[in-house]
């Protein structure tokens, strides 16, 4: 093959108690990507659909980054052409950085005949994803690169695990039409917690893994609690404990916020909770005056995928 086209999906990270180490793979939003082989050696970036203002240099742009990062390290007597419909908006807290990055290494990879196994693409992703939080981590590329939720065991050396989810297990999430930049949102946090609330954090951390593993829904609901971060970063987002009460009043399983916000991700038992939780959470933001799109997703267990 010398073109192909993919879908890289949308992604939401830390799961609440799950800060910087767990996220889950989402089948309803995501951005499509073409590659090509070129002649011409080297990465380009030649085409973004969209209406975001994202830059075509390749040392700017996140796909870019972790196009290079992956081209030095096998370097081919060719290059590759990346081109981009962005449809994760930027900012969002599902993924758009991570989207980008898993995309072109994952279209270079089949296009050179799957040389890099799933961990070693994260690996190269993880450089153009510290090109928009600041700083190298897993959660948000892992589980677009292996589908469903994944929990990032290390860094160094990288070591990403697979958790099973229930079949009946839907997302429900809602995007603020406004900006959290992931750098800025972790400029809020603490350097330091109280050790009482890191052994309530580990502790709910634990039993959700335990709880996805054994398809307890009811241990879900008692896990997705954080003590950590949301205390924090809720400030930035309006409205985040109003839609938090509203979607547990009306059956969730538990509310928390997609990566570093804006976003508010929900999780449910079954299709038709999950747009009940929707249609409380339209019910909120319809009276704030800001705009907002929400999604409902069953868990992708697949992750990228060529279209």
């Amino acid at each position: 093959m010398n073109e192909i086209k993919i879908f890289s999906p949308a992604t939401v990270a830390n799961v609440a108690c799950g800060f910087d180490v767990l996220g889950f793979c989402l089948d309803s939003v995501g951005d499509d990507m073409v590659i090509r082989k070129t002649d011409k050696k080297g990465i380009f970036i030649t085409k973004i659909e969209g209406g975001f203002d994202l830059p075509y240099e390749t040392e700017l742009n996140v796909a870019g980054v972790s196009a290079l990062a992956m081209y030095e390290a096998i370097k081919p007597d060719f290059g590759f052409e990346i081109e981009i419909n962005k449809k994760i908006k930027p900012g969002s807290g599902i993924g758009s950085s991570a989207a980008s990055a898993v995309g072109s290494v994952f279209g270079m990879n089949e296009l050179l005949g799957r040389p890099y196994n799933k961990t070693q693409l994260t690996e190269f992703a993880v450089k153009g994803e510290a090109l928009a939080s600041k700083c190298e981590h897993a959660d948000n590329l892992a589980p677009a690169l292996f589908g469903g939720f994944t929990l990032v065991k290390s860094m160094s050396p990288l070591e990403i695990l697979q958790i099973p989810s229930p079949n009946d297990l839907y997302a429900t999430i809602i995007h603020p039409q406004i900006e959290v930049k992931t750098s800025e949102a972790r400029a809020i946090l603490p350097k330091e917690v109280p050790l009482s609330h890191a052994i309530t954090q580990w502790a709910n951390f634990g039993s959700l893994i335990h709880a996805l593993h054994t398809s307890d829904f009811e241990l879900i609901k008692r896990s997705l609690n954080d003590v950590i971060v949301e205390p924090y970063r809720s400030q930035l987002i309006p409205h985040y404990y109003e839609v938090k009460s509203e979607v547990i009043r009306v059956g969730a399983l538990g509310a928390g916020i997609s990566g570093s916000g804006p976003s508010i991700f929900s999780l449910s038992k079954g299709l038709e909770t999950a747009n009940n939780v929707k249609d409380a959470m339209h019910k909120v933001y319809a009276k704030t005056g800001i705009n907002f799109d929400i999604h409902v997703s069953k868990i992708n267990t697949s992750g990228v995928k060529i279209i």
